[in-house]
């Protein structure tokens, strides 16, 4: 049998999941589960099983402290451990960050900060009346030789055979920790109770102490406990020696992650006893030089942060100190909130990459204005409004103009082929080219909106930006053909009846003169060459004077006119931009504005910029 196994020979009957610290019971209380008489066999011989039961007899015979496993007795009214309200709104942020968040970041990225609201739950509704402190350390540190210190008794088995301790062993000064112990899942045949003065146990009500296994053990199961219990745990204290307190597994796996942990955090510097002279000294100012390295705070001079101290707890000496330290941070009851908190700063330090950038999101009036101005040019706005200007003058000179010029222009449009007079279609290159426009707009936009983004939400914004592109360039097409092509005739001002009308009275001039010269030429009247051709001079020169005043009239109207067309075209080019494109991305960035807001919560600071 195994020399860890001493006390666990008591049979479990009710211990493995109920360990209330009941101090009534004591080793001759095995006997009352066999049924026989105290420290007797059924035969009526003593009881004796060998160096163990040796053991015990000769601690109770010198009246020393004793440990007793844990038995199962009445269900104590457990106090549930409360957080302040600061702590609680951080959660509370936290938890609504990550539902905020399942959708646009991968599982394993919020995989710390869900384990820690796990926990953190689970720990409130546990007894806040008890500190749980586990004793880590490497192989031959002497943790388990510290933990029997502190305990008063022989309860983990310390020797030269490594691994020593195989399995977790807790310790409990006070009642009601069984459910505490329960979560690290340490069986009721390895929970122990301190038999000790009463001023002893006073000193250390309410902490439940743990030995983990050695941290550098070859045995993959015993680094695998060790980490496991690491996390759950509300303290902890590193046992380390003269010889490996540098080592490299201990600082760069453990201590140097958990910096942030350092005001629930012992480094006890053992086996001082080995060291000569000023030697102690020594290797305990280099043991603070390389913690300060690793980032942990130390707690001196009244500051906040990890205790460190120097002892033997073969001789006991510094074992007091500890023990006196030990009782004030557990009278406080403050570690299980603040390894809660510590936990949520080093998950929040895990998120800062996907959460927190150097600028503000959002596009600006300039980026937006840009975008339009290119989908216009994609769609052709100004070419649009252009040809709409030039199709107001052109019905303004053939309303205005002389009407030997309208009868030439007829009789040209007349004899063109049809095809000269058909709209023909966009050419293919220039299809082309302007869905090559549209595509550009949208990348750019895009860019510029997930500049300065963390990765997974710049992400977001490009492919809800290239969602909102399938089909833009065809929807634009369907609104160039709607908005852009004029309706019917173009509106024609009043001025133009005026116009008609002096056209038409120099061109009655035109043939009055015309008529009367002829009858001169017949004899049908009196020769006077003078009127006639006065009245055929101004109708010639004031039918195209009419219409170069009326073109010059008409510039105004149609740029006017080719502008109202061009802005219609832009505005519907930039509302589709906008419902298809703009929209997604804003709501993209306005997701992200709001768990970045939640974020600065979770830190409990002002929103991160």
């Amino acid at each position: 049998m195994r020399d860890n196994d001493v006390h666990a020979r008591v049979p479990d009957s009710g211990a493995s999941g109920d360990d209330d610290g009941s101090s009534g019971t004591s080793t001759g209380s095995a006997a009352d589960l066999s049924g026989a008489p105290s420290g007797r066999t059924e035969s009526g011989d003593p009881w004796d099983d060998g160096l163990i039961a040796r053991r015990v007899s000769e601690t109770s015979a010198a009246e020393r402290f004793l440990a007793v496993e844990t038995r199962a007795s009445v269900a104590q009214p457990v106090t549930p451990l409360a957080y302040d309200g600061r702590l609680r709104s951080r959660l509370d942020a936290l938890r609504e960050l990550v539902g905020l968040s399942r959708t646009r970041l991968d599982s394993k990225t919020l995989a710390e900060a869900g384990r820690v609201l796990d926990e953190a739950a689970a720990r409130r509704r546990l007894s806040g009346q008890h500190t749980v402190v586990a004793v880590a350390g490497a192989t031959g540190s002497g943790k388990s030789t510290l933990f029997n210190a502190l305990a008063g008794v022989a309860i983990s088995e310390t020797g030269v055979r490594r691994p020593t301790t195989a399995a977790p062993i807790a310790c409990s000064w006070s009642d009601g920790a069984a459910t505490l112990i329960d979560r690290l899942g340490i069986p009721g045949r390895l929970r122990r109770r301190p038999l000790q003065s009463l001023e002893a146990e006073a000193q250390l009500r309410g902490l439940v102490l743990v030995d983990l296994p050695d941290h550098d053990s070859a045995a993959v199961q015993h680094r695998e406990q060790v980490d496991r219990i690491l996390a759950l745990v509300d303290a902890v204290i590193w046992v380390v020696d003269p010889e490996k307190y540098a080592d490299a597994i201990l600082h760069e796996r453990y201590l140097r992650p958990l910096a942030g942990h350092a005001e629930v955090m012992f480094v006890v510097l053992n086996q001082v006893d080995r060291l000569p002279g000023e030697a102690a000294h020594q290797v305990l100012d280099d043991l603070r030089r390389l913690l300060d390295e690793d980032g942990i705070a130390l707690g001196e001079y009244g500051e906040p942060g990890a205790t460190v101290l120097a002892l033997s707890a073969l001789t006991g000496d510094g074992v007091g100190e500890l023990r006196e330290v030990l009782g004030q941070f557990v009278a406080e009851r403050g570690a299980p909130a603040r390894r809660v908190r510590a936990d949520l700063d080093a998950a929040a330090a895990r998120l800062w990459p996907v959460y927190a950038n150097q600028r503000s999101a959002g596009l600006s009036e300039q980026a937006r204005d840009e975008f339009a101005a290119r989908l216009a040019d994609a769609v052709g706005a100004t070419a649009a409004g252009e040809a709409a200007e030039r199709a107001w003058l052109r019905n303004a000179n053939r309303a205005c103009g002389t009407p030997w010029l309208r009868l030439w222009r007829w009789y040209q449009d007349r004899s063109e082929p049809p095809t000269g007079r058909l709209a023909l279609a966009a050419p293919v290159d220039e299809e082309a080219t302007a869905r090559q426009r549209v595509e550009q707009a949208v990348r750019i936009l895009s860019e510029r909106a997930a500049t300065g983004l963390p990765v997974p939400w710049a992400q977001a914004v490009r492919e809800a930006a290239v969602r909102g592109a399938q089909g833009l360039p065809e929807a634009l097409d369907e609104l160039a053909v709607r908005a852009g092509a004029p309706t019917g005739r173009p509106p024609r001002p009043g001025w133009w009846p005026v116009a008609v009308l002096a056209q038409a009275a120099m061109t009655v001039l035109q043939v009055l003169g015309g008529l009367w010269l002829l009858g001169q030429i017949i004899g049908f009247m009196a020769p006077n060459l003078g009127v006639p051709v006065l009245l055929m001079v101004i109708g010639i020169v004031g039918g195209p004077a009419v219409e170069w005043g009326c073109r010059l009239a008409a510039r105004g109207p149609a740029r006017r006119y080719g502008c109202e067309a061009e802005r219609r075209l832009r505005e519907a080019a930039a509302g589709c931009g906008r419902a298809r494109v703009l929209d997604p991305v804003a709501a993209e960035l306005l997701r992200y504005r709001e768990v970045r807001e939640q974020y600065g919560r979770v830190l409990g600071a002002a929103p991160v910029g």
